[in-house]
């Protein structure tokens, strides 16, 4: 079977080239984001492999399938950029890697919390000039604080657990409580009261049409003054001209985002000889008390080992008539 990659990076290409020995598809790689631009490009595969910024809506669909194409692999867990619908009615079948390493998010999300209030990157760029001096580097202790989690999935809930281990007060939000979450002193509360009570919201969540812009003026309203924010989810989760004003005014005392809502046009790439066009995360960046990641919490070592392998293996599965081993796996 003919897989054709796109957004492929050099150690995706690495990772799924040592596994797929097992498998021994034919691998074709494009660097290229999937889109109209590229679609034609596709010839006598039975399957496409796309992450998180590949454009998959009615359009392309409609040419993979008159191309011969039978599956959509997501080497992601997140599928807001696929028209699922679409892909119904074309008899396409869909899956995706539901969970991978939840941690390695997880961890980058506190990793983003210490940045931000120990201010290590910038005091590692003071000490490297032979500055050490303390002053601007104050932070405050994690412990004792509430810790606003929303969405308790998988990535949620590996998130919990490492803050717990700090002494924070755990509060969560989710159309689905967890007790095993609850055992370990997390309360679920309403998205208002979460929101009021937070010191730090980090959100864990889907991009649905129910969750974007969850992030906005109106919740930022009822945040506390000096709130920090997380986002290792989606970027369409915040409204990014509310959490500049948010800035602006200093009622966001701190904000971390290794997503962002128009990231298809910038991340994964090295644009460091190039001037950006894009305005708006210039600005962003501008700020002090900002910190951008390109969408790279989810990568670790293991989080692409079983990226690959669940991909592989759905793909093969699907190809022999078969569901994938995990039922959240198939989409369509």
């Amino acid at each position: 079977m003919k897989v054709t990659f796109f957004s492929a990076k050099p150690y995706d290409k690495a990772f799924f080239d040592r596994l797929n020995a097992n498998f021994r598809f034919e691998l074709v790689y494009y660097e290229t984001h999937l889109g109209p631009h590229i679609v034609n490009a596709v010839e006598d595969s039975t399957a496409i492999c796309a992450f998180v910024n590949d454009k998959l809506n009615a359009e392309v669909l409609q040419v993979l399938a008159e191309k011969g194409v039978k599956y959509i692999a997501l080497r992601s867990a997140g599928f807001n950029n696929l028209d699922l619908d679409a892909a119904k009615a074309l008899g396409l079948r869909v899956c995706r890697v539901p969970a991978y390493s939840p941690e390695a998010v997880a961890e980058h999300a506190l990793a983003m919390i210490l940045t931000l209030n120990r201010k290590t990157h910038k005091a590692y760029n003071r000490v490297r000039e032979q500055n050490f001096s303390l002053n601007g580097l104050m932070g405050f202790n994690l412990h004792g604080k509430t810790i606003g989690i929303v969405g308790t999935g998988n990535i949620g809930k590996a998130f919990a657990r490492i803050m717990s281990g700090f002494g924070c007060k755990l509060i969560a939000h989710d159309i689905h409580e967890d007790d095993t979450l609850s055992a370990i002193g997390v309360s679920y509360r309403p998205l208002s009261d979460l929101f009021a009570q937070a010191d730090i919201v980090s959100l864990h969540c889907p991009l649905l049409e129910s969750t974007r812009h969850l992030i906005n003026s109106a919740s930022l309203r009822q945040m506390k003054p000096g709130v920090m924010i997380i986002n290792t989810s989606r970027g369409g989760l915040i409204d990014t001209a509310a959490i500049l004003e948010g800035l602006r005014s200093k009622h966001i005392g701190y904000l971390g985002i290794d997503v962002y809502e128009q990231e298809d046009k910038l991340f994964f790439r090295d644009l460091s000889q190039t001037i950006l066009n894009d305005d708006t995360i210039q600005l962003l960046m501008s700020f002090p008390n900002v910190l951008v990641t390109g969408h790279q919490a989810f990568f670790t070592m293991e989080a692409m080992e079983e990226i690959a392998t669940t991909t592989l293996q759905n793909l093969s599965r699907l190809s022999q008539g078969l569901e994938p081993e995990n039922p959240a796996a198939l989409l369509v």
